[in-house]
């Protein structure tokens, strides 16, 4: 690979369900790689500059290998081999067979030189990007430095003799289509609408992720900010699922026990309502709200919306429907009315009995 293809990326394309994993682990290491990524800067040249680099680079090699032969520590000041005297990378214009300007990286070539800095005994502040392993063997450096050397004077020779294409490819390609169009291949060339639909949607995840961590080296706030909300909402909906398991544990729903003997749903709320009509028949208002009532929690308790228990008090028939409740504010007015003319001793007349009778009904509780 040449250096004008050095700075390309690869992205390896993994399963859809560990792919969909990635995304998550990607928003959580936003600020790992945000510390380690460091915006590489290009030089614009034309052909004649980017042919000076290159002549450059050679002789920084040349002093180094050069140095290294003398087998003494330099000062740091004169270190030959320091990374930093490879400049720039280039964005080279007019290259032979380009169309636009193409990007040329020298990581590799600092690297080199950080490694024969170290062995010539210079401080370098370069970071290679990748922890050598203990049990390797170092490299041998005069070695890498004629690499280096060759790798330079191939790049100077495609300035203007770019890689030409394979004259071959065109029948190769044409060999390839008659085999695949042979019966055996029928099947195997198809691509069906599932694998159509997974391909989609890997190029769109990498899409994806390829654009967060453009955003995250540009604005590092971003990441930190999509950090925070996922954190607030992963707290919101365990605050949410506790809320719910306390709620179910405070007043549980319990079917399969009948309503003991004197509760209000051991008598059915028609009943009760029955029993109300015929005391307003009277013009016995009082007891009449009483019944209504009655016929009211009768009916809600046989919804099985609380267990039936006949000691409770009218505040606490309030207290076990939830502040959210659209029935907690009609039966809030229908106990206030039952309190008002039972136990407050107040006189009650016919249009107490039909507002209570109204606010009944909004509970259901109506005749058929």
């Amino acid at each position: 690979m040449s250096s004008f293809e050095s700075g390309s990326r690869c992205w390896i394309v993994g399963a859809p369900a560990k792919r969909a994993a990635a995304a998550v682990l990607v928003l959580a290491a936003m600020p790992l790689a945000r510390a380690q990524q460091a915006p590489s800067s290009f030089h614009d040249v034309n052909l004649a500059e980017y042919r000076q680099h290159l002549e450059e680079l050679d002789g920084v090699v040349a002093n180094c290998a050069a140095q290294l032969q003398l087998k003494t520590p330099p000062p740091s000041s004169e270190n030959a081999c320091d990374p930093g005297r490879v400049g720039p990378d280039d964005r080279v214009e007019g290259l032979a067979g380009a169309g636009a300007a193409r990007e040329v990286r020298y990581d590799w070539l600092r690297a080199a030189l950080s490694t024969a800095g170290k062995k010539a005994g210079g401080a370098t502040n370069f970071a290679l990007g990748a922890h050598a392993n203990a049990k390797n063997k170092p490299p041998d450096i005069n070695a890498l430095l004629k690499d280096a050397h060759e790798r330079l004077r191939i790049d100077e020779q495609q300035i203007e003799n770019p890689l030409a294409e394979h004259p071959a490819y065109a029948e190769q390609r044409k060999s390839l289509d008659a085999i695949l169009a042979r019966p055996e291949y029928k099947n195997a060339t198809k691509v069906s609408a599932k694998d159509r639909m997974l391909e989609w949607l890997e190029n769109f995840f990498d899409r994806i992720l390829a654009r967060l961590a453009g955003i995250g080296s540009r604005a590092p706030w971003i990441g930190r900010f999509i950090e925070i909300l996922l954190a607030a909402g992963a707290l919101t909906t365990l605050a949410w699922l506790l809320f719910r398991l306390e709620r179910n544990a405070r007043v549980r729903l319990v079917p399969d026990i009948e309503a003991a003997p004197g509760a209000p749903s051991a008598r059915e709320w028609q009943v009760w309502l029955k029993d109300a009509e015929t005391a307003a028949a009277a013009g016995a208002w009082r007891e009449a709200i009483h019944s209504v009532y009655w016929a009211s929690i009768s009916r809600l308790e046989s919804a099985r919306l609380w267990p039936a228990d006949r000691a409770r008090t009218p505040r606490e028939y309030l207290g076990l429907l939830r502040g959210a409740d659209p029935r907690k504010t009609t039966l809030t007015a229908l106990t206030r009315s039952f309190e008002r003319t039972w136990y407050g001793g107040r006189e009650a007349e016919a249009a107490d009995f039909s507002a209570a009778l109204h606010l009944a009904a909004e509970l259901g509780v109506e005749a058929k």
